[in-house]
């Protein structure tokens, strides 16, 4: 009966906090830029860094109920790509967090997506927007490669204007540093 009551109690959690995460995002389109699909990609790729920044919260470790919304679906599968401090480049485990954001796309075809491109405090207001725009366009550019019509996705750069984390710190920027899946309405 206790395992029972606790199951529905994290279940009603997970839900309320899917609900509170979704939020409307703007959105604006950017021109589509030329990279090399991952069966192209180095055959050595630069090893990912020590850790990529974790996020977990008891959302996503829930799985959606049945007949969950496909925003608490999207909510709950689509993550973020992480990117390294001053590039753009798709590191090894924001390519596995694209590809699931794919099959996901894949699976849900009437999603539109925006993609928004962030950066950490440091740089100039205009070097960061430029930083921004060009990780949400190499992150679209990985998902089209992956199969994922590119009419379906839009990019757009906030620099560092709207930090995930404000604290001082190399974990915190890593945070920043990152190409954010927003679901269309």
């Amino acid at each position: 009966m206790r395992k029972k009551r606790t199951n529905t109690i994290a279940m009603l959690t997970a839900l309320a906090m899917a609900a509170i995460v979704s939020g409307c995002h703007k959105q604006v389109a950017s021109k589509p830029a030329v990279t090399k699909p991952p069966q192209q990609a180095a055959a050595a790729p630069a090893p990912a860094p020590a850790s990529a920044p974790a996020r977990t919260t008891t959302a996503e470790a829930a799985r959606p109920a049945p007949g969950a919304s496909l925003e608490q679906m999207f909510q709950l599968d689509v993550k973020d790509a992480f990117f390294d401090y001053n590039k753009s480049d798709i590191r090894p485990d924001a390519q596995k967090a694209l590809s699931a954001d794919a099959e996901f796309l894949r699976a849900h075809p009437s999603v539109r997506i925006t993609i928004e491109g962030h950066c950490d405090e440091r740089g100039s207001e205009e070097y960061n927007l430029g930083l921004g725009d060009r990780r949400a366009s190499s992150a679209k550019r990985y998902l089209v490669d992956l199969g994922i019509e590119g009419s379906r996705i839009q990019t757009m750069s906030y620099g560092k204007e709207r930090p995930f984390c404000t604290q001082d710190n190399e974990s915190c920027w890593q945070e920043n540093r990152r190409g954010h899946m927003a679901m269309e309405r």
